[in-house]
């Protein structure tokens, strides 16, 4: 075996030379020494050491003539032994053997391993000796070839001298080789050269040889770009490993001029890319949204039944509400403000052990979004028109909305009790609305009743659940809960409060949930009844709360896994829309400015909308919008859910708007502003009133004949329950006074919760005319009892306005 001058001995030579596996120098070194980082590794001297010991010990012949064996006198070489011949080499270069045999004392030396030297003494021996050391060591390695190749001779022997000989060569012109290179100058050389500096003509030199390499690996493997929808052409450029000169002078051959920083479309790019030798895939970007929300299709067999969504529509005061209150058994009509709906609700009740899930919606026309968004998330629609009214502007409205969305009609005619009913009348006039009915050989089913006198409600029902079935209605449960928010407010002790209707999965409570540009963990979940709930499964209507908003009514909401994700996605939709409330408004070309000059001056009236629900802030906004008209322009610059504040005062004074409350009252911080600051507030509790006030003011023609005027202010500090009078309040009057012929609001949290006269004012046991400022009274209210502490009871008169 040799190690010649400095040549560097790997573990795949010494496994190659040995005729081993090299996993077997490995574990050798592994277990004796330490482990090799890989098969290229460089040997030390006594890693050499520790693998020819442990061969010499782990392959002893049983004696030196064995050895001698090997070496028999020459023959002639047979063809069949050569095969067995080839490890002959390495064999005879661990012993460094002779052809003329005037080194025989080598195997003697290497025998003394066999007799149980040990590696450690073999070591010690090695750096006195570093030359003959290999020659030693290596010679009982050769035996395990050995015995290999006499089990596979066929009797022919090989002849081992000339192999021999053709080692020794290469040994020594390896030798000679490495003396004339000088390995030591080699480094001391190249240490020099990379510590001098580059000159400039060899620095191109090299960027010229790179780039030609380049060149010529582009050539063998075009390379592929991944092109979007829109890319700008520096991009591009950059992405084919091109200059942006190239790709310029391209897009010119093929007509088109454009820059670096201009966008171009994917055809474009994708026409640009072949032409300059690339491969084009088109790039497929995954949004935010696509990550977090889960739009699968469901599989048929995942699919469940589920209870039907059915949507109570029709005319202003045809008796909707009166229909759900029959099917309900409870008073829902007797809280409405003038007997209207203002506000979408969602009721579950159980007909004949079947779940159905109603929505009512407002039948006045200033609801028209509202009834649209109900009819979008319903399965069936029951078509509410009045015996004696018949076909009006909003039943035609409603009967758009079905069939635009697709969904079968229930008509119900309702009040056939009165006298002056007339029900085929109302027949006669569904069919030039395309409702056929199925008694006049058409497909629409038509029910009389009388929501007042609960007649025909049995028979109603049993056609939604008939028409239900045969729709078979199905949704999967078992998947992460979606669907439709309903409605949303702001309650002050919850915080926002959203009104969900789930259409498909299941909403459990602690999941995260995304609506437009609200989100928040469920952290309670209740029905229309007010039961808690720990879950909701599809066409189930819940009130949750735990949003960091009060969602659009109408948005669609996802129950999500990462809430980091969600939050992030939602702060990305807030962005849009401040971008694009943000965008530039169209500048007035001169032919508009003239004609604005023909027309007259165009004012603009400017309107801040506060509601109790969402919803009705949506339906105030669009209808005082469609009261525009050549003169004034009506524009809605605000318009939120909650109590009037301070805030939406100082933008209705910075931006000379007037403030319209509906349903709503302003806080004492609001109302003194709006006093200092001359800020017109007017509070509603029915819309029409509003339409028709606004409506006059545009028309020049409003000239109120009484204003309403605050008397004062008292807060609720305490409530009594006395049996024959029922809740008295104890109360400290905070502003104003308290008079007792006065009519009184009863404020809570900012909502008003009732409209009445004052029952009765005392103060200490004696009955008074009027309470002043900073002094306590007990009041009661007629015919309400339902009053809290924390309540605020506001006192007010109507005064007459000469003309």
């Amino acid at each position: 075996m040799f190690l010649l001058g400095n040549e560097k001995y790997r573990v795949h030579e010494v496994a190659k030379d040995l005729n081993i596996p090299t996993r077997t120098v490995m574990d050798i070194l592994s277990k004796y020494v330490a482990t090799p980082k890989n098969h290229m590794q460089v040997l030390t001297d006594k890693e050499l050491s520790v693998i020819f010991d442990y061969m010499t010990s782990n392959n002893q012949v049983s004696s030196i003539q064995v050895i001698y064996a090997d070496a028999a006198p020459e023959k002639k070489e047979q063809p069949k032994a050569q095969p067995a011949a080839k490890p002959a080499p390495q064999a005879q270069s661990g012993n460094n053997r002779p052809q003329q045999g005037n080194n025989r004392p080598a195997p003697q030396q290497g025998s003394r391993p066999q007799q149980g030297s040990r590696p450690q003494q073999q070591n010690n021996n090695r750096p006195a000796q570093p030359a003959p050391q290999p020659q030693t060591q290596a010679a009982p390695a050769t035996r395990v070839p050995q015995k290999k190749i006499v089990d596979t001779r066929t009797g022919g022997d090989v002849n081992l001298a000339k192999y021999d000989e053709r080692l020794e060569d290469l040994g020594g012109a390896r030798g000679e080789r490495m003396q004339q290179r000088g390995g030591k100058e080699k480094f001391r050389n190249n240490n020099q050269r990379k510590g001098a500096p580059m000159t400039n003509k060899r620095r191109q030199d090299e960027a010229e040889k790179m780039r030609k390499l380049q060149l010529e690996i582009a050539k063998k493997a075009p390379v592929k770009v991944q092109i979007p929808d829109e890319i700008s052409v520096g991009e591009l450029a950059s992405r084919m490993k091109k200059t942006g000169a190239e790709v310029v002078k391209c897009l010119m051959k093929n007509g088109i001029m454009a820059s670096l920083s201009q966008v171009i479309d994917f055809d474009t790019a994708a026409i640009i890319a072949e032409e300059l030798g690339c491969v084009v895939e088109k790039e497929v970007v995954v949004t935010i949204e696509e990550k977090l929300i889960d739009t699968h299709e469901d599989r048929e067999d995942e699919l469940q039944p589920r209870a039907p969504v059915v949507v109570v529509m029709g005319h202003v005061d045809h008796g909707k509400t009166s229909l759900l209150d029959t099917i309900r058994n409870a008073s829902v009509a007797a809280g409405e403000a003038g007997g209207i709906t203002q506000h979408i609700g969602a009721y579950q009740v159980q007909v004949n052990g079947k779940p159905i899930t109603f929505l009512d919606t407002p039948g006045h026309e200033a609801f028209t979004s509202m009834r649209a968004r109900g009819a979008m998330v319903t399965d069936i629609a029951i078509l509410m028109v009045a015996a004696d009214d018949g076909i009006m502007p909003q039943t035609i409205e409603s009967i758009s909305h079905a069939k635009a969305a697709n969904i079968p009609v229930i008509v119900a005619i309702n009040k056939i009790d009165k006298p002056t009913a007339d029900p085929d009348r109302v027949l006669q006039q569904l069919t030039s609305y395309g409702l056929v009915p199925e008694d006049w050989g058409g497909e629409t089913i038509c029910c009389k009743v009388s929501a007042k006198k609960n007649i025909g409600i049995d028979n109603l029902l049993e056609m939604v659940t008939l028409t239900a079935e045969m729709a078979e209605l199905k949704a999967n449960p078992n998947r992460a809960g979606q669907g439709t928010v309903i409605e949303a407010r702001l309650d002050k002790g919850r915080g926002p409060v959203a009104t969900l209707l789930v259409q498909n999965g299941t909403l459990k409570q602690g999941d995260i949930i995304i609506a437009g540009t609200a989100v928040g963990r469920v952290r309670t979940m209740t029905d229309h009844k007010g039961t808690r709930l720990t879950e909701a499964g599809p066409s189930v209507p819940v009130e949750i709360a735990g949003l960091s908003e009060a969602p659009t009514a109408g948005s669609p909401f996802f129950a999500v896994a990462d809430e980091r994700m969600a939050r992030e996605l939602v702060e990305q939709r807030k962005a849009e829309e401040r971008a694009k409330a943000n965008a530039p408004v169209q500048k007035v070309s001169l032919e508009d400015l003239f004609s604005q000059i023909q027309a007259g001056e165009r004012k603009e009236l400017a309107i801040i909308v506060k509601a109790d629900v969402q919803g009705s802030v949506e339906a105030v906004k669009a209808s005082l919008e469609k009261l525009s008209n050549d003169e004034v322009n009506v524009r809605v610059i605000h318009g939120a859910v909650g109590a009037i504040n301070d805030s939406d005062v100082m933008l209705a004074s910075s931006s000379n708007a007037i403030i319209v409350g509906f349903n709503v009252r302003p806080d004492a911080a609001a109302r003194d502003s709006a006093i200092r600051q001359n800020v017109d507030m007017r509070m509603y509790r029915v819309i029409y009133d509003c339409i028709n006030e606004v409506e006059a003011a545009m028309k020049g023609m409003l000239a109120p004949e009484f204003r309403e005027v605050v008397l004062g202010h008292a807060e609720v500090r305490e409530t009594y329950k006395v049996s024959s009078i029922g809740t008295i309040a104890g109360c400290y009057v905070t502003d104003g006074k308290i008079v007792r012929n006065s009519s009184i609001r009863l404020v809570r949290d900012g909502i008003v919760v009732h409209e009445g006269e004052l029952g009765s004012l005392q103060r200490f046991k004696d009955s008074v005319k009027e309470v002043n400022e900073k002094y306590e009274c007990g009041m009661t209210i007629e015919k309400f009892n339902d009053i809290k502490v924390g309540d605020v009871i506001e006192a007010y008169t109507m005064e007459e306005i000469p003309r």
